[in-house]
């Protein structure tokens, strides 16, 4: 009993020392300990993930998915679905599935055509790739954002639980605000489902389904993001709202990272308004604010309420004033390339152009390490299984950079 008040303890004061850090002044590295190489380009690339042989799934989001060799060889995937680009919206991420040796699936989120805008899509398929050609067999749409509308910022992202048995979905609030706070919309929520899309046992409110009427909403555009949106109509779901029953968590507004540590934490990343970037740890049933409170305020300088006055609300335990836009948040857990960095977190930024090495300590505590100015705006970085990095520019043309150690001369 002794040790485990000791324990409760330690984690308090550990999370109490770390937490709401503003971060957002920090400054670059004098040098970079590391050498970037351009491997080839591709269109608006988003998101890449790693096959077990070494080769890349690298998504456009035009619209194109590619399998990828290291060093450059691209072969398109057939049988990938349509998609609706704009903006943020479009051929989001690529995911292996946990069970990939067994299943060969592959996850993608995407943004549907539809008749008002596009909505927020999961899907999934069977890889089928040989040396020349690559195609996504008995597609399936497992799960789907109604309604559907005008907004970016979908959010999108995956992240497997350890087990291997569930997976959680970042949605964005895709700029409409208050539906982040509505429990009957997905919007501005982190979903948990189980590996066919439905919601997972063990949710907060699991069981709790009821038909709903939802505002259709005719959100600002991205200059115009601090006005209020407009219902321009509603719309009634023709069964049940699952939406409570897939809801892990609620308050987000771009939830473009998220990942497990190897300690088994699960941790976020979401672009604040004009200021106020977080790093949240996510906990089942949590509100994380938006957009009630924000260290950011809006577009048009009109202020948000500070986090600290609402404490029911879970808070960041970093956050970014001046933002950094993080484009994702991925775990290293090498211990050869990089065995120095094994357990870091690596946030991207968008803005600063920048790499952003976090350190975690297990108990729900964070601290920046290192900001690496690396010249590029960085949508995403991954670990390939030799233990190097790889990273996609944000632009058109965009690069695939690899990263690998410096070699000093002895």
């Amino acid at each position: 009993m002794k040790l485990a008040k000791a324990a409760l303890l330690f984690t308090l004061a550990s999370v109490a020392a770390w937490a709401q850090v503003n971060v957002g002044e920090q400054k670059s590295e004098s040098r970079l300990p590391f050498t970037m190489t351009t491997v080839t380009t591709f269109e608006l690339p988003w998101r890449l993930a790693f096959l077990p042989d070494g080769r890349m799934l690298i998504t456009e989001k035009i619209g194109p998915v590619w399998l990828v060799s290291q060093q450059g060889e691209k072969i398109p995937v057939d049988n990938t679905p349509a998609v609706y680009w704009q903006r943020q919206n479009g051929m989001l991420g690529v995911f292996v599935s946990p069970h990939y040796a067994t299943d060969q699936s592959i996850y993608l989120t995407y943004v549907e055509p539809g008749d008002y805008g596009g909505g927020l899509a999961l899907g999934r398929g069977k890889l089928n790739a040989t040396a020349t050609s690559a195609k996504l067999d008995n597609f399936e749409v497992l799960w789907r954002q109604m309604p559907k509308g005008k907004g970016g910022q979908e959010g999108a992202q995956i992240a497997f639980s350890p087990d291997g048995q569930y997976l959680f979905l970042t949605v964005g609030d895709r700029q409409r605000f208050t539906p982040a706070q509505d429990p009957d919309q997905p919007v501005g929520k982190i979903l948990r489902l189980t590996l066919d899309g439905k919601p997972a046992p063990g949710n907060p409110d699991f069981g709790k389904i009821g038909a709903a009427t939802i505002p259709l909403i005719d959100p600002p555009t991205d200059t115009e993001a601090a006005k209020t949106a407009k219902v321009v109509s509603t719309y009634t779901f023709p069964g049940p709202n699952l939406t409570e029953a897939e809801t892990w968590t609620s308050g987000h507004r771009t939830p473009y990272g998220m990942a497990f540590s190897p300690r088994g934490e699960l941790w976020e990343v979401e672009h604040g308004p004009r200021g106020g970037d977080e790093l949240n740890l996510i906990e089942k049933g949590k509100n994380y604010g938006w957009p009630l409170v924000s260290f950011g305020q809006n577009y048009n300088g009109v202020p948000i309420p500070n986090p600290d006055s609402r404490p029911e609300l879970a808070m960041p335990v970093l956050y970014w004033v001046p933002v950094i836009a993080p484009g994702n948040l991925m775990f290293y857990r090498g211990t050869q390339t990089f065995p120095q960095w094994n357990g870091s977190g690596f946030i991207s930024g968008l803005l600063t152009k920048s790499l952003n090495r976090i350190v975690f300590d297990g108990h729900g505590g964070a601290k920046a390490a290192e900001r690496w100015d690396v010249g590029r705006r960085i949508r995403d970085v991954e670990e390939s299984p030799d233990g190097s990095l790889w990273m996609l520019e944000d632009a058109n043309p965009g690069a695939l950079i690899h990263v690998t150690p410096v070699i000093t001369a002895h």
